[in-house]
């Protein structure tokens, strides 16, 4: 019990810090201070992540001319909130602005991104209960089963099967991940001296495909190699 009030007293302190941190950077955005907007909405992400922080740190870092970052705060918007308008429009007007390509999606990812991670996870306890009870119940009952529970039994297994690859996407997506800095080399092992295979701009999508040390290897679109984790950041966090 005195552990569940602990836990239940640490995220009120976090909530309440990340609060200050969020009002601090709104008013520093407000005053023209992009850069200590940016570094307030940053730590009240840290402390209690949110779509709307995300997207307050977008701006601000859009501000300073920081395509990257400013990207990958939108992403992360999207992430925590698939219904981020504003963020998914950032996004946008972004790539169109640097002539970037959004991540490529299998099929399975895309469903993944209808509704946030969590409900997935709801959805999957949920369906998986409904059918074990109106399958097992009519038995223990010693009840026959009616028509309308062999068909409400066979929407919970449907829906089970559908949250399947969501999960699956959910995992795969996971991977993806956007390049911070301009000119950024690429490199051919993982390793300060590589040979370079090629440059990536600010803010293009890839996905780590492995990790070794500090050096995660990237896939792009057209090119592959080696970049440093403070290169190269994941979306989820």
């Amino acid at each position: 019990m005195l552990l569940l009030l602990w836990g239940a007293h640490l995220r009120a302190d976090n909530y309440a810090a990340a609060e200050q941190s969020f009002q601090a950077g709104v008013k520093a955005y407000g005053s023209g201070d992009f850069s200590g907007a940016a570094r307030d909405f940053q730590e009240s992400a840290g402390k209690q992540p949110a779509a709307g922080t995300y997207q307050n740190l977008g701006n601000a870092e859009w501000q300073l001319g920081r395509m990257g970052p400013a990207i990958l705060a939108w992403e992360r918007a999207l992430w925590l909130s698939p219904g981020a308008t504003e963020a998914r429009d950032n996004l946008e007007f972004a790539r169109t602005t640097g002539q970037l390509e959004a991540p490529e999606l299998a099929w399975y990812e895309v469903v993944s991104t209808w509704i946030p991670s969590g409900w997935w996870a709801v959805l999957t306890a949920f369906s998986l209960w409904l059918v074990a009870d109106l399958l097992a119940l009519p038995g223990i009952f010693q009840r026959r089963r009616t028509g309308w529970q062999q068909s409400l039994a066979a929407l919970g297994l449907t829906l089970f099967l559908l949250t399947l690859p969501a999960h699956y996407g959910w995992h795969t997506r996971s991977r993806i991940g956007i390049v911070l800095e301009a000119n950024t080399p690429l490199r051919l092992t993982p390793t300060e001296q590589a040979q370079e295979v090629t440059r990536v701009g600010a803010g293009e999508p890839g996905r780590c495909e492995r990790t070794l040390g500090d050096y995660c290897y990237i896939r792009f679109r057209n090119a592959a190699g080696w970049l440093t984790r403070e290169e190269f950041a994941l979306v989820a966090q």
